[in-house]
């Protein structure tokens, strides 16, 4: 009896002795990850994203422990780079992060933060990152996954699309909350001004109320922003153009189908207002009451613009739409 007495004592010796060093280690990674933790909740409270140089990001987004998530931004900001698309993009995450930060449901669950190639060229190379801007969210347990990397050139930047990205990520909803923009209602204001003041001008005489070319005028100007994609600009929030970081090329038209540039709105709505000249040239041409020598003037001109401007846009539908087999002029 005595013999199994000791028996049992050496054996709960040894479990003793070789659980020591394990709990030694898990309550070493505790108190990593409370540092951790508490350094990233102390930034956050002075700046809602924090800035991170490749140390940073290293220790506290690539190294373990960890148990929150990262989502950075990797930009350029800095003057000498020319990055408009940068500035554009930093300024919907901060509204972002600060939404997150100053909300009454913010947790250490997600941290916001940005490495500037400037800062952290390191941290580029160690990616193999040839663009900015791009948002990455590094999870709170293993490595980012292909959806951790947001898709900007189809979904824009705006943060709300940033938002609804984060929650399918991480779960975390953030409540955009956009400090107020009075341009919009002073314009209102303004054009209100305006036109009041112009009806009391020519109070004595409203005939201009009922001139059909003004109001087909602003009516084809509505239709022309519309159809070009201002509404979808305005609901995406995508970038005026890009620029490859590496041969310093703009594009002003996007390559895929289900994303377009601010700048292939303005060009689209060019193209089509050509054509709608062309067309209003050739109305004339066929109905109005002049000399048959400016008529003749007027058709060839209406055709040529309709020619000219309908091949434009038919070619930058086939850079978009890839394999459309049909041309008209230019390729």
């Amino acid at each position: 009896m005595a013999a199994l007495r000791v028996l049992m004592l050496g054996v709960l010796a040894v479990l003793m002795a070789g659980e020591g060093p394990w709990a030694a280690g898990q309550k070493r990674k505790e108190m990593v990850l409370s540092e951790k933790v508490s350094q990233l909740m102390e930034w956050a409270s002075k700046r809602a994203v924090i800035r991170m140089n490749g140390d940073k990001f290293r220790r506290l987004v690539k190294a373990p422990p960890r148990n929150y998530s990262v989502v950075v931004m990797f930009t350029a900001l800095q003057p000498h780079r020319q990055c408009a698309v940068c500035k554009q993009a930093d300024e919907e995450y901060q509204i972002l992060a600060n939404s997150w930060r100053y909300s009454s449901a913010f947790t250490n669950k997600v941290f916001f933060a940005m490495v500037d190639f400037d800062e952290g060229s390191d941290v580029f190379q160690m990616l193999n990152m040839n663009s900015a801007p791009t948002f990455i969210n590094f999870p709170a347990k293993g490595k980012p996954k292909r959806g951790d990397t947001y898709e900007l050139q189809v979904r824009g930047f705006a943060a709300e699309q940033l938002a609804r990205w984060i929650a399918d990520r991480t779960d975390v909803n953030i409540r955009v909350i956009r400090p107020p923009n009075y341009a919009g209602p002073l314009m209102l204001g303004l054009l209100l001004a305006v036109i009041g003041g112009l009806v009391y001008l020519r109070r004595s005489n409203l005939d201009f109320l009922y001139n059909k070319t003004g109001w087909a005028f602003a009516a084809l100007c509505f239709v022309l922003a519309m159809t070009s994609g201002q509404m979808w600009n305005h609901i995406r929030g995508p970038p005026y153009a890009h620029k490859n970081p590496h041969t310093g090329q703009v594009n002003y038209i996007h390559g895929s189908s289900q994303a377009q540039f601010v700048a292939e709105t303005h060009i689209v709505l060019l193209f089509n207002g050509g054509v709608t000249l062309g067309m209003v040239l050739l109305h004339e041409a066929a109905t109005s009451d002049m000399d048959v020598g400016k008529r003749k003037i007027m058709c060839v001109a209406g055709v040529g613009l309709v020619v000219l401007f309908f091949s434009w846009l038919l070619s930058v539908f086939r850079s978009k739409y890839h394999g459309y087999p049909y041309s008209f002029l230019m390729s």
